[in-house]
């Protein structure tokens, strides 16, 4: 039997309607939530990010503020511009696209944004709060992956929930967020001896490494919930998972697909931090 499809585009329209009077609360205060996205360089595939973070902020009702950058762009002049916005009243969520060009540190520059803006939460002192088990703003990403969880019904706590991947973006709060929900959590790597024999303990597996393919249907145990976190291009240029969908799918209880899954949950998570973070100005 064919595991039920856990839709990224469904949910995620969903919760961007459940933002709606929230935001009409905050503009009956004469608040209009803001979220500041730069974009350094002319990488395509960040374009298309950005561009549809946008759209989906505006159709939501939050104004966005696009600051394209060259690629030229210095270390320093991008943190006085990350100064400028923390300091302005009408921006409450800072976006810095990833990845920046090479001489740019994108640590110094997640630094450089003020926590109570962090809507991507990356800083370390929201890091620090989501380790803590006190979350200020979760990662967009994890954040999204929890609630299409959430939709399978499956109870995490006392579950065992297997992480392939250790990003400070992804798979680092993933974890924490899971634990956070009581499941027992296993992180793997590349240097995981055994990755398929570890990976079939999951209940719950979330791939989160950029290697096309990465979860063969023998890795998964049936029944199981599979998050599909990877975006990778094949020879055609297509989009795809780290999941072998198409065999993994015979197996799984749930699964999401690539694309339509995780990468609009993402945006719409984006919105809810911010609108948290208006809420709290």
């Amino acid at each position: 039997m064919a595991a039920q499809l856990i839709d990224g585009k469904a949910l995620a329209a969903q919760t961007r309607a459940s933002l709606a009077p929230r935001i009409a609360r905050l503009r009956d205060r004469g608040i209009a939530p803001g979220l500041a996205v730069l974009l350094v360089g002319d990488d395509p595939a960040s374009a298309i990010y950005v561009r549809n973070k946008i759209k989906a902020s505006e159709g939501t009702g939050i104004r966005s503020f696009f600051d394209p950058l060259p690629a030229s762009t210095t270390q320093a002049s991008l943190l006085d511009r990350i100064g400028m916005l923390n300091r302005d009243a009408g921006v409450h969520g800072i976006l810095v696209q990833l990845p920046l060009p090479r001489h740019i540190d994108a640590q110094a520059v997640v630094a450089a944004i003020a926590p109570e803006k962090d809507v991507d939460g990356l800083h370390a002192v929201n890091a620090g709060l989501t380790l803590m088990g006190k979350p200020r703003f979760r990662s967009c990403t994890p954040f999204g992956v929890m609630k299409m969880i959430e939709t399978t019904g499956i109870a995490l706590a006392g579950s065992h929930a297997v992480v392939i991947g250790r990003s400070n973006m992804v798979g680092k709060p993933m974890a924490m967020l899971l634990l956070a929900a009581n499941a027992t959590v296993t992180m793997c790597h590349s240097i995981t001896r055994d990755l398929p024999a570890v990976v079939r303990l999951g209940d719950v597996v979330v791939a989160a490494v950029g290697r096309r393919n990465l979860v063969t249907a023998d890795m998964v145990k049936p029944g199981s919930v599979v998050i599909d976190v990877g975006t990778n291009r094949t020879p055609e240029g297509k989009l795809a998972g780290d999941v072998d969908f198409e065999r993994v799918k015979d197996v799984a209880g749930w699964i999401s697909p690539v694309p339509g899954g995780v990468g609009p949950m993402t945006i719409a998570m984006l919105l809810v931090n911010t609108v948290q973070a208006a809420e709290a100005a």
